[in-house]
């Protein structure tokens, strides 16, 4: 079962720690909000089999309506 992500942990240290309005926080991506937060080196790109793992794991969800692309 995959760990629920701590975005309670993670508002806190973006608004209350680095001083970051809710607007400014949302709009940042993680690299960027890392780096605020003087985390750096947080691991390597994925690999191919990291992101198969990830893919089976959340697979898309096609949106009702919305063809295959297939002609």
């Amino acid at each position: 079962m995959a760990q629920a992500f701590e975005w309670g942990a993670l508002l806190r240290a973006g608004i209350r720690g680095a001083g970051l309005k809710p607007h400014e926080f949302w709009r940042l991506t993680p690299a960027e909000l890392m780096l605020i937060l003087g985390v750096d080196g947080q691991g390597r790109a994925f690999s191919r089999g990291r992101l198969d793992a990830l893919l089976a794991q959340y697979p898309d969800e096609a949106v009702k309506g919305e063809s295959d692309g297939g002609i």
